[in-house]
């Protein structure tokens, strides 16, 4: 892949006028890229500072810096984070990412993939925003509740009678206002006061009552970053697993969420979908058997408000989903910029921030605690009762100044050119294509589980007031019979069927039953593709052995079937811009990535990456066959698709069977010039 400049999108006057009206400059020129993502991607580290991309992109063709053996790489593979830190990023822009359109103009924030305004609410969508809500917003705050939990325990005298001295002289002298902001100033304008005022700890090892130390839930601290110190093999995998297990516990309100509906969009010719129950229906159908049972009308029969009640709890999910993503995201934009990643400006927000505070600390030394009473109940009282005048103060400023809205959001203002996680990773990945060095994926999680071993912990640097063999035992894996009760019952012969066991094996009867049936439904599928059934080709090979060895998977090419054929996906980067094609040519890793070298007659399609105008992911069977084979077949997996659009109306290929799905749709996300919108 050369480095030559990414593809541009044509200029907004518009756009450029609101740019040059906020930031009293004009917008950036053409051949710095569309945003400041595309930008930062081409911009050279010092040498020193250089990682793996950098060095790799000293080459010309396209670099395989780890695919495949991500996990044992030890060099850094982008400046300024850590290769756990990196994989932790793409793993969740994985799951996070699964539906982009490409836009023609930046944002006036200058950093793309951005939600779009006509994302619409999905129990798939709802379950991934929870999570991620969980493992962003929730594990933070639990993180603060320990800290305030550790200083008002005095277990570690020092440090919490420095914060009583401070706050009680603040009170006294009636200062408590402006000692709390220079607080928040120390933190956000010097960041190794952050661990010095609030060393930290892991959050499973602080109990929230005592602030002392006390055995984690998982019963070993595998951990630092959990709440139940599970083991995990990868950083971030534990949080991730707590996030899951805690969304798929949630009862009938989750319903939904937790069978994972509309998993990644549903492919039309999904096997199944139409015989198998919907879970949701479910619900309701025992719900009526319910009110049948008592002597009651099924609501299906005569009862007018269920499905409007229906479409606005639906209204009232998707809106609670939208401000809850945009919370997640500010909270993230927040922490980026207290703790910026490079390339990314690691100064400027913090000082904005600083600014912010500083405006504040002016305040609050210069108005009396009386003063500042009387305004706030002011200001209530005119967002109560002043609603005509403030609805006419919005209409003057919508003629008089038509983008104030766009320009008041925080990442339009004090938050502009700080990314998200997802807009960070997409810079990362960014990097690797600009370097013709595409990031690795994360290394893969293999079915055994990770090792019940305690994380290392540096006691040094542990400050929870509790002494070193204290620390250990509590971090320490419980022994294997920790009750005797249990090993008695180990001990003892085994007892004589019961019904549970019974039940077991009724159970067991329908899933080897319903795994027959599958198998066979997908051998007619196979039997209908020979006679050219087009939905039956895109059924072909979706369901595979788990643990099984796919090649090629990348960095250029990567195994998939079209239309039911198998072959190879191959970017090829020795054209600008990048060809993207598909080739039933067998010798595909033989004969290199061009165009040129593939045997007449195997290419089945190919498109210019810049012509992509839209990806989206999609399940391999569909959400209830994906539930229902997940259930009966043990051993193999649903392998997931892809599908492509470009800029003619019929210019449309869907890929399927593709086990390094993510991984090409973050070398097509990242590999051009595209503004993309998240959806």
């Amino acid at each position: 892949m050369s480095n030559a400049p990414v593809s541009l999108q044509p200029n907004n006057p518009a756009q450029d006028e609101l740019h040059k009206a906020f930031t009293g400059q004009k917008k950036p020129r053409e051949d710095q890229g569309p945003t400041d993502s595309h930008l930062l991607s081409h911009v050279e580290p010092d040498e020193g500072a250089k990682g793996l991309a950098h060095k790799a992109g000293e080459t010309e063709h396209v670099s395989d810096i780890g695919w495949g053996e991500s996990g044992t790489l030890q060099e850094r593979i982008v400046p300024g984070l850590s290769n756990e830190d990196l994989f932790l990023l793409i793993r969740r822009f994985n799951k996070q990412i699964y539906n982009v359109k490409a836009v023609p103009d930046a944002p006036l924030q200058r950093l793309d993939l951005n939600r779009a305004e006509d994302d619409h609410f999905s129990p798939d969508k709802l379950r991934a925003t929870l999570e991620r809500f969980y493992t962003t917003i929730v594990i933070g705050l639990t993180g603060f509740v320990k800290h305030i939990a550790r200083l008002r325990s005095w277990k570690e005298p020092r440090r919490t009678s420095s914060f009583c001295a401070v706050y009680f002289a603040g009170w006294l002298l009636d200062l408590l206002g402006p000692t709390m902001i220079c607080t928040l100033l120390t933190l956000v304008v010097y960041p190794p006061s952050r661990n010095l005022l609030f060393p930290p700890a892991p959050i499973a090892l602080v109990d929230t009552a005592t602030g002392g130390v006390k055995k984690p839930k998982a019963g070993v601290l595998g951990s630092h970053d959990s709440m139940t110190g599970a083991p995990e093999k990868f950083k971030g995998e534990a949080v991730e697993q707590e996030a899951s297990n805690l969304i798929s516990s949630v009862a009938t309100v989750a319903v939904g969420s937790a069978a994972g509906k509309h998993d990644q969009g549903t492919p039309e010719d999904a096997p199944m979908e139409e015989t198998a129950p919907d879970v949701m229906d479910i619900v309701a159908k025992t719900a009526d058997a319910q009110s049948a049972a008592g002597g009651e009308v099924p609501s299906d029969t005569h009862d007018k408000t269920r499905d409007p009640m229906r479409q606005t709890v639906l209204n009232g999910a998707d809106q609670g989903m939208r401000i809850m993503s945009d919370i997640i995201d500010t909270y993230e934009q927040v922490g980026n910029a207290l703790s910026a990643t490079p390339p990314f400006a690691t100064l400027t927000p913090r000082l904005r921030l600083a600014g912010v505070l500083a405006a504040g600390l002016l305040a609050s030394l210069i108005t009396s605690s009386y003063m500042f009473m009387k305004m706030s109940t002011l200001f209530v009282g005119l967002g109560f009762f002043g609603d005509p005048i403030l609805q006419r103060c919005i209409q003057y400023l919508d003629r008089k100044y038509p983008h104030w809205k766009e320009l008041s959001l925080l990442q339009n203002s004090l938050l502009r050119g700080v990314p998200t996680n997802a807009q960070l990773t997409l810079t990362l990945l960014r990097i690797g294509e600009a370097n013709a060095a595409p990031l690795p994926p994360p290394p893969s999680s293999s079915l055994d589980k990770a090792p019940s071993r305690a994380a290392s912990i540096n006691h040094e640097e542990l400050t929870l007031g509790a002494t070193e063999e204290e620390v250990n035992q509590a971090s320490a894996p419980e022994p294997k019979h920790d009750n005797p009760a249990e090993e008695k019952e180990e001990n003892e012969p085994q007892k004589p069927k019961t019904k549970k066991t019974i039940r077991s094996r009724i159970l067991n009867v329908f899933r080897g039953t319903t795994a027959v049936g599958i198998e066979s439904k997908l051998a007619v599928s196979r039997a209908r593709a020979q006679v050219g059934s087009a939905q039956a080709k895109n059924q072909k090979g979706v369901l595979q052995r788990k643990g099984l060895e796919i090649t090629p998977s990348g960095p250029v090419e990567f195994d998939a079937r079209y239309k039911g054929h198998r072959g190879t996906v191959v970017i090829d980067s020795s054209r600008s811009p990048p060809l993207l094609y598909f080739s039933t040519d067998p010798t595909a890793q033989q004969s290199g990535p061009k165009i040129e070298t593939r045997k007449s007659g195997s290419v089945r399609f190919s498109m210019p990456v810049s012509d992509i105008q839209e990806m989206r992911k999609i399940g391999g069977m569909g959400w209830k066959g994906k539930l229902v084979t997940g259930w009966a077949v043990g051993g193999k997996q649903v392998v997931d698709g892809l599908v492509l659009t470009g800029k003619q109306p019929d210019e449309s290929y869907q890929l399927t069977a593709m086990s390094k799905r993510d991984e090409l749709f973050n070398r097509l996300v990242a590999v051009d010039g595209q503004v993309w919108n998240s959806f």
